[in-house]
C-alpha cells in the first residue's frame, strides 16, 4: 500500500500544532507528524510563525 498522501490540513490545527510544537507541549506522535508535514530535520532555532 502506497504512503498516504495529505492534500490538505486545516489552518488553524497546523498554527495551533506549531505553536505547541515552538512550546514543547505536543505529544511525540504529533511532532513526527509535524516534523514530516514542514520537512523539518532538526529542532529549528527562529520561530516557524514569525512574529508569532
Amino acid at each position: 500500500m502506497p504512503p498516504h498522501r495529505i492534500s490538505w490540513i486545516n489552518t488553524p490545527v497546523l498554527l495551533e500544532a506549531i505553536e505547541r510544537y515552538e512550546q514543547g507541549r505536543l505529544p511525540r506522535s504529533l511532532t513526527l507528524w509535524l516534523q514530516t508535514v514542514l520537512e523539518i530535520e532538526a529542532p529549528p532555532s527562529d520561530p516557524l510563525i514569525p512574529g508569532g
